[in-house]
Parts: C-alpha cells; sequence; structure tokens
C-alpha cells in the first residue's frame, strides 16, 4: 500500500480549514473514487487530473485509486483540489520524490486544465491569510500570484504549469519559495484613496454637500429625497472620495470578503473603499447574503464602503427590512440546514428616492398630479423602524436655471473632495482619539460619556422628543450627529475631547432628520 498526504484549504464563508488530501494506490480494478464530501466540481477533478498527468508526460498508475478529502465531514467545493489531488498522485506513485520538509510546511491550490496548465481558482486571499497565521507557504497559480502575496508576501510561490510544481520536488522547491521572498512586496500596499469624482462638479445644493460632509465626518447613513435629476446620484458617488484610505488590515479584510464573492477579487482594488450600487430588482440573497454556497451579498461586499440604494422605494419590502440588522450590529449571519456562515456588513448606506410616485412633489415646476393617498402608500414602502434607522434625511431640491448655467461655480457651494477629505480625516482622528471609534458607533454608554448637553441644550432636545415624537433610537441618533457636527469645527481640534455640542450643533442634527416627517 502507497499513501501520500499533501495539505490544502477549504473556503467556508470567511473561515479556511486545513484539509489535508490523502492519495492511497492499492491493488485490484482500476478505479478512481473521492471521498469526504465532495461537490460536483471536486468529483470532476477525477478526469482533469488523468488527462493532465498523461499530457505533462507522468504515467497514470493502474489499480484503485482512493482520494480522501480530509476532515471527511467538511464540504468540499471548487476546482482548487485538481493540484493536490495530482501531486498525491505522483507521490503515491513515487514518480516525485517525497519531501518531508516541502510537504508538512507548504501548501498547495490550483484548477488543472487538461494540458497540465494550472488555472486561476477562486478564494486564494482567504485561504493565504490563514496559512500565512500558521506559518506556513502557499503554492498557488501564476495568474493568483499577486491575490496571495496581499496577505502572504514572503511565503508565496507561484508556478504556470503542473511541471513547473513538480520541479519544486526535484531539489528546487525551497530555492523557488525563497525567491518569492525576495520578490518586490510593493502589491501588498493599499493604493491611496483618489477623488476621481470632485464634489465640485455637483452645482448648487450647498445644503446637501453639508450633509454629505457630516455623513463622511462620522460614518452616518443618509437618504437624499428629491425630485429627477438634482444631483442625487451625483452626491452619492463622491461620498467615497471623501472617505480616508483603508487602512492596511481594513484593506485585506475588503478583499478578503470579495475573494470568496461570485465576481472574486481584482487586484487593482486593493485599497479602495468599495462603493457597492445594487440594482432594485435585486433579492434578499443578493443583498445580504445567501443561496446554497452562503456568500456574501451586497451589504457584506460595501464593508468598510459605501452601500448605495437608488429609487429606495422600489426595492422590494423584505430586501429593505434585511438591512436592518446589519445598519444596528455590523453583522449579517447566514443559516441554513448544513451551513452557519457570518459576514461583517459595517457599511454606510445612502439612500435616494423620489418625494412622490411621479417625482415631483413641491418642485417650481407644479408638475404633480399625485393624490396625497398615492403619496401616502408611496412613503409607506418604507417602514418607520427602517427611516428611525437612517442618521440623515436631505432635501435635494431642483435648482433654478441661473444657478445651473452660471459660469464657474455658485458661492458657498464650491468645495472640492480634496478640501472636504481634509477636514473628514481630521474629524474622524478626533474621534479615534476620543472614543477609539467613529461616531456612528458610539453605544448608549459612549453618548453618555461623549455627548454631554448643557441645560439650553437639554431644553432644546426635550422639545423636538415632544414635538417631533422621536423615538429613543432617534435621539440617540441625532446626539451622535451633533457629536460630529461639533467635531468638524477644528478650532478646539487639539482637545481629545473636541469641541463641545452647542445648541446650533443640536439645531442642524435635528434639522437634518426632517426631509420626508
Amino acid at each position: 500500500m502507497r499513501i501520500a498526504r499533501v495539505a490544502s484549504r477549504a473556503q467556508l464563508g470567511l473561515a479556511a480549514p486545513r484539509v489535508q488530501v490523502e492519495v492511497h494506490l492499492g491493488s485490484g480494478l482500476p478505479t478512481f473514487s473521492i471521498v469526504g464530501l465532495p461537490a460536483t466540481a471536486v468529483k470532476e477533478s477525477k478526469d482533469r487530473v488523468r488527462a493532465a498527468l498523461q499530457n505533462s508526460g507522468f504515467e497514470f498508475p493502474a489499480g484503485r485509486i482512493t482520494v480522501n478529502l480530509s476532515p471527511a465531514d467538511l464540504p468540499k467545493e471548487g476546482c482548487r483540489y485538481d493540484l493536490p489531488i495530482a501531486l498525491g498522485i505522483l507521490l503515491a506513485s513515487a514518480q516525485l520524490e517525497s519531501r518531508d520538509a516541502l510537504l508538512q510546511g507548504c501548501e498547495f491550490y490550483g484548477e488543472l486544465g487538461l494540458a497540465g496548465e494550472l488555472k486561476p481558482i477562486r478564494g486564494v486571499l482567504l485561504a493565504a491569510a490563514h496559512a500565512v497565521r500558521e506559518a506556513r507557504s502557499v503554492v498557488v497559480p501564476t495568474a493568483n500570484l499577486h491575490e496571495a502575496r496581499l496577505a502572504a508576501p514572503s511565503a508565496v510561490c507561484d508556478a504556470p504549469t503542473l511541471l513547473e510544481v513538480c520541479a519544486l520536488f526535484s531539489g528546487s522547491g525551497r530555492a523557488a519559495i525563497a525567491h518569492a521572498e525576495s520578490q518586490d512586496t510593493a502589491c501588498c500596499q493599499p493604493l491611496l484613496s483618489t477623488a476621481a469624482l470632485d464634489l465640485a462638479d455637483v452645482r448648487g445644493q450647498a445644503a446637501p454637500k453639508r450633509a454629505m460632509l457630516v455623513a463622511a465626518a462620522g460614518a452616518h447613513s443618509i437618504l437624499l429625497v428629491g425630485p429627477p435629476g438634482t444631483g442625487k446620484s451625483m452626491l452619492a458617488q463622491r461620498l467615497p472620495g471623501l472617505l480616508p484610505p483603508l487602512e492596511a488590515d481594513e484593506a485585506l479584510d475588503v478583499a478578503t470578503i470579495a475573494s470568496v464573492s461570485a465576481r472574486g477579487f481584482e487586484p487593482r482594488d486593493f485599497g479602495r473603499r468599495p462603493f457597492r450600487a445594487p440594482h432594485h430588482s435585486a433579492s434578499a440573497s443578493a443583498v445580504i447574503g445567501g443561496g446554497p454556497r452562503a456568500r456574501p451579498g451586497e451589504v457584506s461586499l460595501a464593508h468598510r464602503g459605501v452601500l448605495f440604494l437608488d429609487e429606495l422605494p422600489e426595492f422590494n419590502r423584505a430586501v429593505l427590512e434585511s438591512l436592518r440588522e446589519p445598519l444596528e450590529t455590523g453583522l449579517v449571519a447566514i443559516s441554513r440546514a448544513a451551513l452557519q456562515v457570518e459576514y461583517p456588513a459595517r457599511f454606510q448606506l445612502v439612500a435616494a428616492m423620489n418625494p412622490c410616485p411621479c417625482g415631483y412633489l413641491g418642485d417650481v415646476s407644479g408638475k404633480c398630479r399625485c393624490a396625497p393617498p398615492e403619496i401616502a402608500r408611496y412613503r409607506a414602502r418604507i417602514s418607520g423602524p427602517l427611516l428611525d434607522r437612517i442618521d440623515l434625511r436631505v432635501e435635494v431640491p431642483s435648482l433654478p436655471s441661473e444657478e445651473l448655467l452660471a459660469e464657474g461655480t455658485t458661492p458657498g457651494s464650491s468645495m472640492s473632495s480634496v478640501a472636504a477629505a481634509k477636514r473628514v480625516l481630521s474629524a474622524r482622528s478626533l474621534q479615534h482619539r476620543r472614543a477609539g471609534k467613529l461616531n456612528a458607533d458610539l453605544t448608549t454608554g459612549d453618548i453618555q460619556q461623549h455627548c454631554h448637553l448643557d441645560r439650553n441644550c437639554r431644553r432644546l432636545l426635550a422639545q423636538a422628543h415632544e414635538r417631533l415624537n422621536l423615538s429613543a433610537r432617534s435621539m440617540h441618533r441625532v446626539l451622535r450627529v451633533a457629536r460630529t457636527i461639533a467635531d468638524l469645527e477644528t478650532a478646539d481640534v487639539e482637545k481629545v475631547s473636541g469641541p463641545a455640542i452647542g445648541a446650533t450643533h443640536l439645531a442642524e442634527a435635528l434639522q437634518l432628520r426632517r426631509a420626508i416627517d
């Protein structure tokens, strides 16, 4: 009996448990079986491995071949096991010299083409991140090299073909991995955020721009309400340009989630804040996550970035209601009969909607002919609990022709994304020094500690609570926004606590919640 063992990893949500690929060659009639809960793609690897070995000049052994993917009770999916299965067969049949040091400290990933070439696979970044935590090296297809080096810059070896991987066992294995350690690791550094879309390109709209600045400074959710063509989508698309660049660990978290998604990870996106804008016909599984393989949805793909929901009332009611928990907790738990995974979803929500079904309620053109019951039904598509979780609700009105056609910029509304980003960075730095988190994440205890109110502010908040019928959640969100507005005043930014919350800050925070009340 001849047995060979090659290490790899499975992918279960954002977990990557180690898988031992065990290959046994026995006597008897020729058979090739794979056990250990393999999915269809894993079962089909038998034909790919056979053709790849023969076309690479190796002999496919006769007899009973049994491949066990251990642990046997863990589901195995994808084509990543092609390479370790092929190596196991070559080692068990003594066509490759076994090297214990290499096999014990290295993991192998890759899909095999029929000619023996290695094709890219999904989820390499996640596997490499887990491997480097255990001080192990990885061998990946050349097409996955940059992705793997984001997580393990000094412990990755790439190969374009099966023959190149086999060369590692001929005595040059350690040299090949050592060569990978000396490669330039500049690709592992997060990209600086560049504002390709400038806030100054939006004509007028000084109040909505101010609201976007507040939203960016405190990571607050925002709802833009206005007639068609007033710049709601333009404002939303420019929010990522106001946010600071991702830290190295944050960029790796974002890239890891993208690597296990249906699209996969694009190395050119590393370090950029995500901006996701699903169509209003998207299903709950597409937005929240799920499906047979429990893949991340739009809320998780927007982690550390922006989730833009245009035409908010047109989304399915079940989709909108499913946003309530992620907005509060920043997590999404997906449960299936045999699978339970958890994805982070700390996104910044930006939503846009028209004020009525036709879109022109309150417009100076007087086009709106919607009856009050129609307007009420339209707005009722957004439930009170969801609306209560949105910090800012801002009106984006139509602009007069003089302002639209004026040459240059309108006074008071010419703030560029670069200037706004500097103010946002200053305000966020102050928040982290004071509480270790952004204002949108402040807990009830944090609010009591960092959002002190004087007598006038308490009187104003009490009056607002009675007249506007604010819930306890709404009052807390108002205080968080007021704290952010105060933080944007940089006069006392040197103080760790930041500027005190004044009546003007609280009044502006209350005004920013009244667009559709």
